[in-house]
């Protein structure tokens, strides 16, 4: 298996969830390299772990996802490491102000606060808060853009064209697929990939999405927590009446960021068990 063999991967939010997951994909397909670029160095260590266990090599490099300078710096340590950027997944992101991967406590206080916002949703809506929206823009879409400039500059330098992939979600198409800082975002995401996709097809950087739906990750710790009424409700939606697993995510990230998919850019791949069938 080697549909990543010679390319160098920079993966965002690499240190859990969708990011681990495509990080040890790629490993498996014989990457060259892969940058794990995350604010939590305990586990982004661990997947650079989990990669090198699986006969891969990668790197981690600390990064918030809004700091311009350190996108910058992200790239500059694959070239340094692996001497060239030809992969860059868009993993990073947020669902609310006080998402941290794995801390449960806040989800479950994200979980109480998105049931209360639908029962009364008129309400919610009229006391958006600005920070929230701002704190999540500023991540999902801001921090999006930052990374695309960062690894187009270098891809366009290197002249080898390139594949950038970025995680938007069921949201970026569906106003109910979340809390309204986080839907704009990742349709703003969307939009973006399509940008940029037009704008760097010339250098032969392709730009697409990837649009998952509810896949098993800490972003989705609401499926544990809530009512089974309402599990169940929210499952209707996915014909294929389960959440996905991240490596379904990873496959996808795969298939987008291997030749196999030369010929596509600007568009967005739904791994989401049939959400958009309706």
């Amino acid at each position: 298996m080697s549909r990543m063999s010679g390319k160098v991967a920079v993966i965002t939010g690499g240190a859990n969830g969708l990011g681990r997951a495509t990080a040890l994909r790629f490993a498996q397909e014989g990457a060259k390299g892969i940058v794990i670029a995350d604010m939590i160095e305990e586990a982004g260590l661990e997947t650079v772990k989990i990669v090198q266990n699986a006969g891969g090599k990668a790197t981690y490099v600390s990064l918030d996802a809004i700091n311009r300078l350190e996108n910058q710096e992200m790239i500059d340590v694959a070239l340094t490491e692996f001497g060239s950027v030809d992969v860059l997944v868009t993993a990073a992101g947020i669902t609310h102000q006080d998402y941290l991967s794995g801390d449960r406590e806040a989800e479950v206080k994200m979980a109480i606060k998105r049931a209360q916002e639908i029962e009364n949703p008129v309400q919610a809506f009229i006391d958006g808060n600005l920070e929230e929206w701002q704190k999540v823009l500023d991540v999902n879409l801001t921090g999006t853009y930052f990374a695309l400039q960062s690894a187009a500059a270098v891809m366009a330098e290197q002249n080898t064209g390139g594949s950038i992939i970025t995680l938007a979600s069921i949201a970026a198409k569906h106003p109910d697929a979340g809390p309204t800082p986080y839907v704009v975002s990742k349709a703003g995401v969307w939009m973006l990939t399509k940008k940029a996709a037009r704008e760097l097809a010339p250098a032969n950087i392709r730009v697409n999405a990837i649009g998952p739906g509810f896949i098993e990750t800490h972003m989705t710790t609401i499926f544990e927590i809530a009512p089974p009424e309402r599990v169940e409700e929210a499952l209707k939606s996915v014909p294929m009446g389960r959440r996905g697993l991240p490596v379904e995510v990873a496959n996808t990230a795969l298939f987008l960021a291997s030749d196999e998919s030369s010929y596509m850019t600007g568009e967005i791949l739904h791994p989401d068990g049939g959400y958009f069938t309706d």
